[in-house]
């Protein structure tokens, strides 16, 4: 296995931390804390203790509750990373309706900026940067930055905040914009052959310009690169592609009741990566990895927020069950 002779992986995830204000079936419940960067960070302290988990992040002051926070230090998550600023912090209206849901942008803390990521990550450098925007606050010059500093990383991408279209009324939508699909199509090229990028079924077609399932996957061969393609599906699964290999389609594991979808593509992607870099990273050991992905994803949805997290022990049980959603 890789990675034997380590003791502790050490993952850092980068976006920003948000307030979800969620709204389901019209009724409107309490603001939780939300974002990649918290599903992710927490699914993989609950899977694992073997990794060191940091988290780079910019807080508006105005308007986020410090008590979130509980949540990361109680199970020894490094928030040295995170910038205070006097402004409000990134809050998102998600309004959910039979398994859609529309999304908008309230408020928004500052982009990141490279200069304010701790000394102690450039002298003891993460294995693994998982990029995580919610609203664009990740840059081209920003990944550039990672990449001079970290050559060595792997480099985890959640597309949604780097392709997302969000009017002067915080509408979010996902249509075709030239610039954005051209800033991330660079930085896919920028990262090359270390790079795991995750999107959801509408955000991969609209980056490949693609419909056919399978054509926008197929469209993932026009990248000069040897990094791997995952695209969620939600009920339907996954795919998964990478040049020189054959499509991987990961099924979706049933789970017991649905209570709250958001953030698990995000808790698929911070698992998918930690089992990804522990393996020979053979075609086999992704399949393997994503099967795990998949079913903790399963777990999350079972609960209420940033709480439906399991250990590796009870994803393995569940991924051994092989109880998949049927698909019509």
């Amino acid at each position: 296995m890789r990675n034997q002779r380590k003791n502790l992986t050490s993952i850092l995830f980068i976006g920003h931390l948000a307030i979800d204000s969620i709204i389901r079936f019209k009724k409107t419940h309490k603001p939780s804390l939300g974002g990649s960067v918290s599903f992710g960070s927490l699914a993989l302290r609950k899977y694992t203790k073997n990794t060191k988990i940091g988290i780079i992040s910019n807080l508006g002051a105005i308007n986020f509750d410090k008590s979130f926070l509980k949540l990361f230090q109680n199970k020894e998550i490094d928030l040295n990373g995170i910038i205070w600023s006097d402004t409000e912090n990134t809050n998102f209206v998600l309004d959910y309706f039979n398994h859609s849901r529309s999304l908008t942008l309230r408020s928004r803390s500052p982009n990141l900026k490279f200069e304010d990521i701790p000394e102690e990550y450039l002298t003891s450098p993460p294995e693994i940067i998982v990029l995580v925007p919610l609203c664009n606050e990740i840059s081209y010059d920003y990944v550039s930055y990672i990449l001079q500093h970290f050559p060595d990383a792997y480099i985890g991408i959640d597309l949604q905040g780097f392709i997302r279209k969000i009017n002067n009324g915080g509408q979010v939508y996902y249509i075709p914009d030239e610039e954005i699909i051209s800033n991330i199509k660079k930085i896919i090229n920028l990262i090359g052959n270390k790079l795991i990028l995750k999107g959801s079924e509408i955000e991969m077609k609209l980056l490949s310009g693609c419909e056919e399932l399978y054509d926008v996957m197929q469209c993932f061969d026009q990248f000069d690169t040897e990094g791997i393609f995952i695209m969620t599906m939600g009920e339907a699964g996954s795919m998964i592609i990478k040049k020189g290999e054959n499509l991987l389609e990961i099924p979706a594991f049933k789970p017991h009741k649905v209570v709250d979808e958001t953030g698990a593509g995000d808790v698929y992607l911070a698992i998918f990566l930690y089992e990804f870099f522990l393996s020979d990273m053979s075609w086999d050991s992704v399949k393997s990895s994503a099967y795990l992905a998949s079913a903790a994803a399963s777990y999350l949805v079972e609960k209420k927020g940033p709480s439906g997290f399991k250990t590796k022990e009870k994803v393995i049980k569940r991924t051994k069950s092989r109880n998949y959603i049927d698909q019509v």
